[in-house]
């Protein structure tokens, strides 16, 4: 489906064309078992046009997954764009190149795809998770091997979210249980999950009952990292 009809109310305080803040602004958060997270508010500028684009333009779809005996809906619509795949608005592919520079060092590969998901009210949501590398991959001085059936300690990456429209809580918690980081993110803010977060740490978006607007939720990642 092309464009989503959403109840809508614009901010004021996010006016003008888009651009991106400085980087240099970024706070690191470090957690526990060698995960991080960096937190800039509001860098993307001008991000109410951009969420414009993305609730008019991008071919949002819906999904249905196996749920216990039966098929449920997923409660959110989802957009994938593969590597090399033009991206809806040119702000983004510039953040996708800005995030990769500046990550170079750290990641040591450029984020590549852009899988997006629409939050059209309260009642969408993600459950906990933590991204899946489908790859093996060892970096330099980082050891490659895990307990058995999990994943390794060379697979560790990163995953870099952008927010636009209402904020929505980005609730994470360390995977098999332990007290819970709330980070609301909307209006451009910027969200990157590094170290062994993906390992060793999940995140989630929960339902609400308040009336919140749409927000779309633009995730940046490598090769092979979904």
């Amino acid at each position: 489906m092309t464009g989503v009809t959403v109840a809508y109310q614009p901010s004021m305080l996010d006016t003008g064309g888009p651009s991106l803040a400085p980087l240099a602004g970024l706070e690191r958060h470090l957690l526990s078992h060698g995960a991080w997270v960096d937190i800039l508010p509001g860098w993307v500028r001008g991000s109410e046009e951009v969420l414009r684009t993305l609730l008019d333009q991008v071919q949002w779809r819906s999904e249905r997954r196996w749920m216990y005996d039966g098929q449920v809906d997923v409660p959110r619509l989802l957009r994938w764009y593969g590597e090399g795949e033009p991206l809806p608005h040119p702000v983004l592919a510039e953040a996708r190149q800005r995030l990769s520079a500046h990550y170079a060092e750290e990641l040591g590969e450029p984020f590549v795809t852009a899988g997006m998901c629409l939050y059209r009210d309260g009642r969408d949501s993600v459950a906990w998770h933590g991204d899946t590398v489908h790859r093996r991959r060892t970096r330099p001085g980082v050891p490659g091997a895990a307990r058995a059936g999990g994943p390794a300690a060379g697979d560790d990456t990163m995953v870099a979210i952008v927010a636009f429209g209402s904020a929505r809580p980005l609730l994470l918690r360390p995977r098999g249980g332990g007290p819970r980081l709330r980070f609301p993110l909307g209006h451009g803010d910027l969200l990157v999950m590094g170290g062994s977060c993906q390992r060793t740490w999940e995140h989630a978006v929960p339902k609400t009952t308040k009336r919140v607007g749409p927000r779309v939720s633009v995730q940046f990642r490598p090769a092979g990292v979904s």
